[in-house]
């Protein structure tokens, strides 16, 4: 077993553009250990994005490595890289991003059983995650019933459905209301520490970075 469950080492992503060359990231380094929540924070348009894309396996680095779980995920193809996703990685957006036409309990069974979970088992489990974020009740509504930090809510548990080990965060109570961000934040930290799940949490909220166990920032394409 790797020591750490994320591993980013001198990490280059530059984009062509109209402009020229945007270099976003230059030697960026970053280990996440299991269980462990990190703060990344950093301005709009520093590289945050890039960052969890690339940890998340949805962009590949120019140069530099991603391990994850002790794993090179550079040698992997695309097939590779999409199982190594759906077995280990969960996302969270600034935007729920559900489908509109299910359920909340649907919302999350889907992708159990996308990854070949029985559709019994799958809807236990995403019950058992309602409850854990006081959802229960709204397990059979549409998100068109639900209010914003219901439906992120909601978000958040999708992501952790299949119990991954490393869940990855893009400023997800950002389109949310102070109360509403502050209850819902608390009960993300909750859940994730009681899934033992390593996160990696994007945020420019100095006041949630400070309830994480540590907070790395991003500064001229390094973590620091």
């Amino acid at each position: 077993m790797s020591e750490y469950l994320l591993s980013m080492k001198a990490i280059r992503r530059t984009y062509q553009s109209g402009e020229g060359a945007l270099t976003v990231l230059n030697g960026a380094e970053l280990t996440l250990s299991r269980g462990e929540i990190v703060a990344l924070v950093a301005p709009s348009g520093a590289g945050k994005s890039t960052l969890l894309h690339l940890a998340g396996l949805l962009e590949k680095p120019d140069d530099g490595s991603v391990i994850i779980d002790g794993q090179n995920t550079g040698a992997l193809n695309d097939a590779g890289r999409t199982a190594l996703r759906l077995r280990h990685i969960g996302f969270v957006y600034q935007f729920h991003h559900l489908l509109a036409e299910f359920t909340a309990l649907e919302n999350i069974s889907i992708p159990q059983m996308v990854a070949g979970v029985p559709q019994a088992q799958a809807n236990q489990r995403s019950m058992e995650l309602l409850e854990k974020f006081g959802l229960g009740p709204r397990a059979s509504h549409l998100p068109g019933k639900l209010s914003g930090g219901e439906k992120q809510r909601v978000a958040i548990a999708r992501a952790l459905a299949n119990h991954p080990a490393l869940l990855l965060a893009d400023e997800p109570t950002g389109n949310l209301d102070v109360t509403t961000s502050n209850i819902v934040f608390e009960e993300l930290l909750h859940v994730v520490r009681s899934e033992n799940t390593a996160a990696l949490i994007a945020t420019h909220n100095p006041d949630l970075a400070a309830r994480m166990d540590r907070q790395v920032n991003l500064r001229d394409g390094r973590l620091v």
